[in-house]
């Protein structure tokens, strides 16, 4: 599966999963990764509970239900690489248009960066070769 072409062409709904250091689990709604290598994915965050978690459990996953009937999808196995909080880099990444205003209100913004270790669909344990 090449990650680039699969998340340029699907649209649907996805979820990040991320636990504290003690398993406290959350999971939140975030849009498609930007794909930045063949197995590395970064998501603009807001430093709210995922965020959080991720500076104690780098670990997380993320699961996408593709916008279309019946459940498919994939679900991505990622150990953060590193987070970055260049404004000039995450504007350039961030894909809602609020003002900066309203940008500001909602928070401080970090690139997370993933490495993507395992793909398996979303129904079943099928593994997924990532070309």
């Amino acid at each position: 599966m090449n990650l680039e072409k699969y998340f340029s062409e699907k649209t649907g709904i996805g979820v990040i999963a991320t636990s504290n250091n003690k398993g406290v689990v959350d999971t939140a709604i975030y849009s498609r990764p930007h794909v930045v290598a063949k197995n590395e994915v970064a998501f603009v965050m807001r430093d709210r509970l995922t965020h959080e978690n991720l500076q104690e459990n780098f670990h997380a996953n993320y699961l996408f239900l593709e916008n279309r009937q019946g459940f498919i999808g994939i679900r991505l196995f990622m150990t953060k690489i590193n987070e970055s909080n260049d404004h000039a880099l995450i504007d350039s990444m961030t894909r809602r248009n609020l003002s900066p205003e309203e940008d500001k209100a909602r928070g401080e913004k970090f690139l997370v960066r993933f490495k993507v270790n395992k793909v398996l669909s979303l129904i079943g344990g099928e593994e997924i070769a990532i070309n």
